[in-house]
């Protein structure tokens, strides 16, 4: 998998570069990340927004192994997380995010725009975070998290369905 990695990797940079030499204008490429699980109206508006504010739009999407170092776990797997993204018609490119650090990222990807939760937003490494990525002549937009749905919102929510309903583990299993 590393060498499908690395090679998109290389794919997509050459497309940017070669559009950046050729363009009139300077294509704007954002970036952003996220677990994706249980895909919801909250993350296709976040990916939606996102892409009306850049040329092309970069999605990392958190593998399994990362997820887990959070002391979380996934319900939908990384390979059907990351297909799902991909198939969304905003989105240029979905591509593993195994790291957390934006700033190796953008190392790699040389984005121009980075999108984050705004829950971030004044956090003490955030503002950190900024100063490095604004050196580097990356903008970095906070987007308001959607109210009234979030996959962990869902997962509890099928939690307690399960308890309350013995038939509906049966069902669903």
């Amino acid at each position: 998998m590393r060498t499908n990695i690395h090679f998109l990797l290389l794919t997509i940079r050459r497309k940017i570069c070669i559009v950046r030499e050729e363009g009139i204008r300077k294509m704007k490429i954002g970036y952003t990340t996220g677990v994706y699980d249980l895909f919801h109206i909250g993350h296709l508006n976040l990916l939606k927004t996102a892409k009306g504010l850049c040329d092309r739009l970069l999605v990392g999407v958190t593998v399994d192994e990362l997820v887990a170092y959070k002391n979380k776990r996934t319900v939908v797997p990384f390979e059907e997380r990351i297909e799902i993204v991909r198939n969304i018609k905003f989105v240029d490119a979905a591509i593993p995010q195994d790291n957390i650090d934006k700033f190796e990222a953008w190392k790699k990807l040389r984005f121009d725009i980075l999108f984050v939760g705004d829950d971030w937003h004044g956090q003490p490494s955030w503002q950190e975070m900024e100063a490095k990525f604004a050196e580097v002549g990356v903008r970095v937009i906070y987007f308001p998290y959607t109210k009234g749905t979030s996959s962990t919102l869902l997962k509890e929510t099928l939690t307690k369905i399960q308890k309350t309903e013995p038939s509906a583990r049966k069902k669903v299993a």
